[in-house]
Protein backbone atom coordinates (compact mmCIF):
# COMPACT_ATOMS: atom_id res chain seq x y z
CA UNK A 1 0.00 0.00 0.00
CA UNK A 2 1.42 3.28 -1.11
CA UNK A 3 1.45 6.80 1.35
CA UNK A 4 1.07 10.13 0.01
CA UNK A 5 2.61 12.83 1.93
CA UNK A 6 -0.88 14.75 2.00
CA UNK A 7 -4.07 13.38 1.41
CA UNK A 8 -5.24 15.24 -1.36
CA UNK A 9 -2.77 13.67 -3.43
CA UNK A 10 -4.39 9.78 -2.61
CA UNK A 11 -6.40 9.38 -5.77
CA UNK A 12 -8.68 7.60 -3.40
CA UNK A 13 -9.20 10.88 -1.76
CA UNK A 14 -10.16 12.39 -5.40
CA UNK A 15 -12.65 9.58 -6.04
CA UNK A 16 -14.14 10.21 -2.38
CA UNK A 17 -14.21 13.90 -3.29
CA UNK A 18 -16.06 13.32 -6.73
CA UNK A 19 -18.05 10.89 -5.67
CA UNK A 20 -19.63 13.19 -2.88
CA UNK A 21 -19.79 15.74 -5.82
CA UNK A 22 -21.80 13.36 -7.92
CA UNK A 23 -23.87 12.02 -5.04
CA UNK A 24 -24.56 16.23 -4.51
CA UNK A 25 -25.60 16.99 -7.83
CA UNK A 26 -27.28 14.14 -8.91
CA UNK A 27 -29.05 13.85 -5.30
CA UNK A 28 -30.17 16.95 -6.15
CA UNK A 29 -31.68 16.95 -9.43
CA UNK A 30 -32.95 13.32 -8.15
CA UNK A 31 -34.46 15.06 -4.84
CA UNK A 32 -35.82 17.63 -6.92
CA UNK A 33 -37.50 15.14 -9.56
CA UNK A 34 -38.75 12.93 -6.26
CA UNK A 35 -40.24 15.64 -4.69
CA UNK A 36 -42.22 16.77 -8.32
CA UNK A 37 -43.43 13.22 -7.97
CA UNK A 38 -44.44 13.59 -4.49
CA UNK A 39 -46.34 16.75 -4.80
CA UNK A 40 -48.15 15.20 -8.09
CA UNK A 41 -48.84 12.37 -6.02
CA UNK A 42 -50.34 14.42 -3.51
CA UNK A 43 -52.50 16.67 -5.37
CA UNK A 44 -54.19 13.80 -7.38
CA UNK A 45 -54.48 12.59 -4.39
CA UNK A 46 -56.21 15.69 -3.11
CA UNK A 47 -57.88 15.68 -6.38
CA UNK A 48 -59.64 12.34 -6.08
CA UNK A 49 -60.31 13.06 -2.44
CA UNK A 50 -62.13 16.28 -3.73
CA UNK A 51 -63.83 14.43 -6.37
CA UNK A 52 -64.99 11.30 -3.59
CA UNK A 53 -66.03 14.00 -1.78
CA UNK A 54 -68.23 15.84 -4.11
CA UNK A 55 -69.59 12.58 -4.99
CA UNK A 56 -70.53 11.42 -1.54
CA UNK A 57 -72.60 15.02 -1.35
CA UNK A 58 -74.22 14.25 -4.85
CA UNK A 59 -75.43 10.55 -3.03
CA UNK A 60 -76.34 12.09 -0.15
CA UNK A 61 -78.02 15.08 -1.75
CA UNK A 62 -79.84 11.62 -4.12
CA UNK A 63 -80.23 9.54 -1.11
CA UNK A 64 -82.18 12.95 0.42
CA UNK A 65 -84.01 13.20 -2.84
CA UNK A 66 -85.21 9.83 -3.27
CA UNK A 67 -86.80 9.52 0.46
CA UNK A 68 -88.48 13.06 -0.05
CA UNK A 69 -90.24 10.73 -3.61
CA UNK A 70 -90.58 7.89 -1.37
CA UNK A 71 -92.39 9.63 1.33
CA UNK A 72 -94.40 11.74 -1.40
CA UNK A 73 -95.29 8.70 -3.39
CA UNK A 74 -96.41 6.79 0.00
CA UNK A 75 -98.47 10.39 1.21
CA UNK A 76 -99.95 9.97 -2.16
CA UNK A 77 -100.62 6.37 -2.58
CA UNK A 78 -102.46 6.98 0.85
CA UNK A 79 -104.34 10.24 -0.23
CA UNK A 80 -105.90 7.56 -3.08
CA UNK A 81 -106.48 4.49 -0.53
CA UNK A 82 -108.49 7.41 0.96
CA UNK A 83 -110.69 8.52 -1.80
CA UNK A 84 -110.41 4.88 -2.99
CA UNK A 85 -112.58 4.08 0.05
CA UNK A 86 -114.45 6.87 0.37
CA UNK A 87 -115.59 6.29 -3.32
CA UNK A 88 -115.74 2.68 -2.29
CA UNK A 89 -118.58 3.95 0.70
CA UNK A 90 -120.18 6.27 -1.88
CA UNK A 91 -120.85 4.03 -4.04
CA UNK A 92 -122.23 1.60 -1.45
CA UNK A 93 -124.69 4.18 0.11
CA UNK A 94 -125.83 4.96 -3.27
CA UNK A 95 -126.49 1.43 -3.77
CA UNK A 96 -128.17 0.86 -0.77
CA UNK A 97 -130.27 3.74 -1.39
CA UNK A 98 -130.93 2.57 -5.30
CA UNK A 99 -131.67 -0.88 -3.56
CA UNK A 100 -134.37 0.40 -0.95
CA UNK A 101 -135.65 2.81 -3.14
CA UNK A 102 -136.23 -0.12 -5.83
CA UNK A 103 -137.98 -2.47 -2.94
CA UNK A 104 -140.06 0.49 -2.09
CA UNK A 105 -141.34 1.12 -5.60
CA UNK A 106 -141.81 -3.19 -5.51
CA UNK A 107 -143.64 -2.79 -3.04
CA UNK A 108 -145.76 0.44 -4.38
CA UNK A 109 -146.62 -1.23 -7.30
CA UNK A 110 -147.42 -4.75 -5.42
CA UNK A 111 -149.80 -2.59 -3.08
CA UNK A 112 -151.39 -1.27 -6.17
CA UNK A 113 -152.18 -4.55 -7.49
CA UNK A 114 -153.01 -5.73 -4.68
CA UNK A 115 -155.80 -2.67 -4.71
CA UNK A 116 -156.38 -3.55 -8.28
CA UNK A 117 -157.60 -6.69 -7.44
CA UNK A 118 -159.10 -5.80 -4.21
CA UNK A 119 -161.13 -3.35 -6.33
CA UNK A 120 -162.21 -5.81 -9.51
CA UNK A 121 -163.50 -8.41 -6.50
CA UNK A 122 -165.16 -5.98 -4.88
CA UNK A 123 -167.15 -4.85 -8.44
CA UNK A 124 -167.32 -8.43 -9.24
CA UNK A 125 -169.01 -9.04 -5.98
CA UNK A 126 -171.54 -5.82 -6.16
CA UNK A 127 -171.92 -7.22 -10.19
CA UNK A 128 -172.92 -10.20 -8.41
CA UNK A 129 -174.60 -8.93 -5.91
CA UNK A 130 -176.43 -6.93 -8.44
CA UNK A 131 -177.53 -9.67 -10.92
CA UNK A 132 -178.63 -11.51 -7.56
CA UNK A 133 -180.81 -8.77 -6.59
CA UNK A 134 -182.23 -8.60 -9.88
CA UNK A 135 -182.70 -11.95 -10.25
CA UNK A 136 -184.49 -12.01 -6.59
CA UNK A 137 -186.60 -8.39 -7.45
CA UNK A 138 -187.84 -10.32 -10.68
CA UNK A 139 -188.80 -13.32 -8.96
CA UNK A 140 -190.67 -11.51 -6.42
CA UNK A 141 -191.96 -8.95 -8.60
CA UNK A 142 -193.42 -11.93 -10.74
CA UNK A 143 -194.93 -13.61 -7.98
CA UNK A 144 -196.27 -10.10 -6.49
CA UNK A 145 -197.60 -8.36 -9.45
CA UNK A 146 -200.74 -7.78 -10.88
CA UNK A 147 -202.26 -6.45 -13.92
CA UNK A 148 -204.08 -3.95 -11.44
CA UNK A 149 -200.79 -3.30 -9.71
CA UNK A 150 -198.97 -2.89 -12.33
CA UNK A 151 -201.49 -0.50 -13.95
CA UNK A 152 -201.74 1.57 -10.23
CA UNK A 153 -197.55 1.59 -10.45
CA UNK A 154 -197.68 2.69 -14.04
CA UNK A 155 -200.18 5.60 -13.34
CA UNK A 156 -197.87 6.46 -10.57
CA UNK A 157 -195.36 6.82 -12.07
CA UNK A 158 -196.40 9.00 -14.99
CA UNK A 159 -197.79 11.40 -12.74
CA UNK A 160 -194.47 11.48 -10.89
CA UNK A 161 -193.00 12.64 -13.92
CA UNK A 162 -193.20 16.34 -14.14
CA UNK A 163 -191.43 16.46 -10.40
CA UNK A 164 -188.68 13.98 -11.20
CA UNK A 165 -188.17 16.51 -14.69
CA UNK A 166 -187.60 19.32 -12.49
CA UNK A 167 -185.26 17.96 -10.06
Amino acid sequence: MHHYEHFWLDPKFWVGVSFVIFLLLVGRKAWSQLTGMLDARAERVRTELAEASRLREEAEAMLKQAEADRAAALQEAEALLGRARAEAARVAEAAAAEAEAAAKRRERMAMDRIAAAEAGAVAEVREAAAEIATSAARRVIAERMTPESDGALIDAAVSDLPRALRA
